[in-house]
């Protein structure tokens, strides 16, 4: 995985997509896209994303 590839993370209960904008030791910082809310930062751990 690295900054700009395109990954699936879990919320509500549903999987979203979204691009790489940071990665750190456990933690991965995704730009995703929602409704209401364009170009939002998502941070989640790094165990739980999909590539």
């Amino acid at each position: 995985m690295n900054v700009g590839d395109k990954v699936k993370f879990p919320f509500a209960k549903k999987e979203m997509e979204g691009i790489v904008e940071k990665i750190c030791e456990k933690t991965v910082y995704i730009r995703a896209d929602f409704p209401k809310h364009k170009g939002k930062l998502i941070k989640r751990k790094l165990k739980d994303i999909k590539s």
